[in-house]
């Protein structure tokens, strides 16, 4: 029986305005599960109006009882962790010790932020310079907005919100539209914990609904993980209209296999590193670097009847290893970049382009897949798969060929574990992997105070303001900083840079 997936604005499950649906499937039988009603531009608007009517309230109580509201949010999840991971086994397809996985890494985050009262702290720096104390605040930026993507319904989303409330922020989430129910199960057990309403909301929806966070004027930041080419067009979109964003794009993984490297523990990790969650998450192993043609042997023979054995199957079955894909067009995708591989010349070891589970052949499954003697030109090695696809790139005996190969990736990423770290440690690998915190804001104003000695002291609080709080501070009159004047407008300048 098809349900229908609404909104979430204002405490409220909302039904979309505009008209439209988009199906959602469960991806082991290829039966469609629900009807995904998609936000129009007047939903989107009416989301940010609430988190907005929301913020100042909110912005105003206390840490500690913000941090008291997430607790018992976390307890919530705690307790029914089985029931939030049913539902994204369900939608996603994934088998259930990772939704469970999935959604313990996103309770870490949960406790974090439940510390908030110690972690917002700001600082007082005495005599920065002659007559000068500076002093740090940390505030809330307003309505903040998370656009999310289907490998992780639950964790990506707590990668975000939990901080950014915990901040005092008010949040928009806009989950991936084949995957949206967990989306509505969190914001729900959000009210429950005690959460007013419109400080939370979902808004279901494709680009049009993307497209009105990034273009709303009352958003202030975005947070994106995605696809690079969509991460692209989020931070450029939301740049152009004036908020702070973060996008976190594709990746791709290198594990470089040393001779004198233990080959049980190595095989036994690229099996959970390239298979696990089908390969579609972005830290996923898709490479493995093998140095010597005696490791990649030795490698290979352990690898291939693993890789061969996979238990697959439905994410409900206890005994799965691997579950299907999450739609049929990103199976036919992964089993276009399999075609491209044998095409280049790389040694197809392991073919999954045929698996059939019986009783699901509907499902979006696809096996296990292996390639040996892939080069560093090959379509499967510069692109990221997101499949359960390995490829084996073999290196000579020194380390210089791998570290070559792996910057040769069209997409970056942390390339090796941080024990490979301790012996690569000067090597030239490129490192551009970056992370940016969006939920918190600093002021920066000159005060001109007398201290209890009699004396004259100039005050900061750190950088930039509004520009609305800009225009104020332009028409007040000059402030002092160490015996000579500076106008609104010079500061207001100052703080641009």
């Amino acid at each position: 029986m098809c349900q229908t997936i609404s909104n979430f604005i204002n405490g409220e499950v909302v039904q979309s305005r505009g008209g439209r649906t988009s199906p959602v499937f469960n991806p082991a039988t290829g039966e469609q599960s629900g009807a995904l009603g998609l936000a129009s531009a007047e939903d989107v608007r009416a989301a940010v109006l609430a988190a907005r009517a929301a913020f100042p309230g909110w912005a105003n109580t206390p840490p500690l009882r913000r941090a008291r509201i997430l607790n018992r949010f976390l307890q919530i999840l705690d307790d029914r962790i089985d029931e939030l991971a049913q539902i994204i086994t369900a939608e996603h397809g994934k088998v259930l010790s990772d939704a469970k996985g999935e959604i313990q890494r996103g309770m870490e985050v949960v406790e974090f932020a439940t510390g908030a009262p110690q972690l917002l702290k700001g600082e007082i720096t005495e005599n920065v310079g002659t007559r000068v104390d500076s002093h740090s605040l940390r505030q809330p930026l307003g309505v903040v907005a998370g656009i999310t993507p289907f490998n992780f319904p639950a964790m990506v989303p707590m990668w975000m919100f939990p901080v950014a409330l915990a901040c005092g922020n008010t949040f928009i989430l806009k989950p991936y539209e084949r995957d949206p129910s967990a989306s509505l199960l969190l914001a729900k057990w959000l009210v429950e914990a005690g959460l007013p309403p419109g400080i939370f909301n979902v808004i279901q929806g494709d680009k049009q609904a993307v497209d009105g966070l990034l273009t709303d004027p009352d958003v202030a930041a975005v947070s994106f993980v995605g696809s690079t080419p969509i991460a692209r067009y989020i931070y450029e979109t939301a740049a152009r209209h004036g908020k702070r964003c973060q996008a976190l794009g594709g990746a791709k993984n290198h594990m470089i296999v040393m001779p004198d490297a233990d080959m049980d523990q190595a095989v036994d990790a690229l099996i959970g590193a390239a298979y696990g969650s089908a390969g579609e998450r972005c830290m996923a192993i898709s490479v493995a670097v093998p140095i010597g043609d005696t490791t990649a042997q030795r490698l290979i023979e352990k690898l291939a009847p693993k890789v061969q054995g996979l238990n697959i199957g439905p994410g409900t079955d206890p005994e799965a290893e691997m579950g299907p894909l999450i739609t049929k067009q990103h199976l036919e995708k992964v089993r276009a970049y399999i075609d491209s591989g044998v095409e280049d010349g790389a040694e197809l070891l392991v073919d999954g382009r045929n698996f059939k589970r019986q009783g699901y052949e509907k499902g979006y499954f696809i096996g296990g897949t292996l390639f040996d003697r892939v080069t560093t030109d090959m379509k499967i090695h510069r692109e990221e798969v997101f499949g359960p696809v390995l490829a084996v790139v073999r290196a000579t005996s020194t380390i210089t060929p791998p570290i070559s190969s792996i910057n040769t990736s069209s997409v970056t990423a942390p390339p090796y574990s941080p024990e490979m770290a301790t012996r690569l440690e000067n090597s030239p690998t490129k490192f551009r992997s970056a992370w940016w915190v969006l939920t918190c804001r600093s002021r920066f104003r000159w005060l001109f105070i007398r201290s209890a000695a009699g004396k004259h002291h100039s005050s900061a609080t750190t950088t930039c303001t509004a520009r609305k709080e800009f225009d104020s501070i332009q028409n007040s009159k000059p402030l002092r900083r160490g015996g000579r004047q500076v106008s609104g407008r010079a500061l207001s300048s100052s703080c641009q840079r």
